[in-house]
């Protein structure tokens, strides 16, 4: 019988990510469209999407919950069949989902903190 496969984090980060993407959807895909060099009008009506961010906020809360639970919870080291992981594995995966982390809050806080630019 195979064993179970490991505890990932690499899902809920790509949900993480995606949520992020979309809850910055209104501030940041237009600066960026712009700084491409892609203009018209019809980048204002990327502000509609302003009403979803709550909920697209909401997700990357879960899912980054749900990437530091598989990460750090009580399952993370050994599963049941008694295999454990690697220790220079865990610590990789964690550095990796702290910087995601990061990077995901910028992500996040974007509409908050674009104001001390311009």
């Amino acid at each position: 019988m195979k064993p179970p496969a490991p505890r990932t984090t690499l899902v809920p980060l790509i949900g993480a990510a995606i949520a992020s993407l979309g809850a910055s959807t209104c501030c940041v895909l237009p600066l960026v469209l712009v700084l491409l060099g892609v203009s018209g009008a019809w980048i204002a009506n990327l502000t509609a999407l302003e009403a979803w961010r709550p909920w697209f906020s909401t997700i990357v809360l879960v899912c980054l919950a749900w990437a530091f639970w598989a990460s750090y919870g009580p399952a993370s080291r050994c599963r049941d069949d008694g295999a454990c992981a690697d220790a220079a594995r865990l610590r990789r995966r964690r550095r990796w989902l702290w910087v995601a982390t990061g990077a995901i809050v910028l992500l996040l806080l974007f509409p908050y903190y674009i104001g001390w630019f311009f």
